[in-house]
């Protein structure tokens, strides 16, 4: 067998696929136009936030339903400034004088795939709360926020109060991943900061990428690195030993939540 075709079992990069004449096989080409049509939907797809937000509830946890200054989806892909923005309502309603200093404001968003939030947010969430949690970190309810940015966490983390921001978001989709989240960390957040003061972990995607579990419990060491250093980005190094931190409670079952 060609070496190449060897090689496929390890990635998901598209190598190895043969051809027909001059172009390629025809079994290809339709893999190509799957992807690329699931690739589509993940960013044009509306996400059903009030659903999340009720099977959170009933896991137990407090949400924040908010919306960002993209009304639409068309609006959101046009006008990416937009989705850094809180709502004028949206923000009222965070400067209200009933919320308390947090350590950790939490955030969910669709971002860029819709298909990510779904499939994999509500599974995240759940690890990454009972993650911190169990390191006596005081968390936000969870920012419910559809067409946001990750700039939208500098937005919400001074209304709460938040010494840091955690904005869990669908990654733009790939011909190889529709369904990737990222999550993002920033110390002290706030007008002004860029990407180069946010520590990002991505391709959040069991059983393809990363599982929940291993980004819950990276997570937890960068907070308690950005908390001794009082900064996060890219001066900020991971060098978690493997035995540093406990085991994080046992991971969710994955799986889609209602849409």
């Amino acid at each position: 067998m060609d070496a190449w075709h060897t090689l496929r079992q390890f990635t998901q990069a598209r190598i190895a696929q043969g051809r027909s004449g001059c172009g390629i096989t025809t079994a290809a080409l339709l893999e190509f136009q799957l992807a690329h049509a699931a690739a589509r939907d993940a960013v044009l797809a509306e996400w059903d936030a009030r659903a999340t937000e009720e099977t959170l509830r009933l896991a137990g946890l407090p949400t924040l339903r908010l919306e960002t200054r993209a009304v639409s989806r068309m609006a959101y892909l046009l006008r990416p400034d937009l989705g850094r923005l809180l709502s004028e309502a949206s923000r009222a309603r965070l400067s209200l004088p009933a919320h308390s200093p947090v350590d950790v404001a939490l955030i969910l968003t669709n971002g860029l795939s819709s298909t990510a939030v779904m499939e994999h947010g509500l599974g995240l969430v759940l690890t990454v709360t009972a993650a911190l949690s169990d390191q006596g970190l005081a968390l936000s309810p969870v920012c419910l926020a559809p067409n946001g940015r990750v700039a939208l966490s500098d937005d919400i983390g001074p209304l709460l109060g938040a010494r840091l921001a955690v904005v869990i978001v669908g990654e733009r989709p790939g011909l190889s991943a529709a369904d990737s989240l990222g999550l993002y960390l920033t110390h002290d957040p706030g007008p002004g900061k860029s990407d180069a003061d946010r520590n990002c972990l991505s391709n959040i995607r069991p059983p393809q990428g990363l599982s929940y579990q291993a980004a819950a419990r990276k997570l937890a060491y960068l907070i308690q690195k950005a908390r001794v250093v009082g900064y996060s980005g890219v001066n900020l190094k991971d060098d978690m030993p493997e035995d540093r931190l406990p085991a994080v409670p046992g991971e969710p079952i994955p799986g889609p939540i209602a849409r």
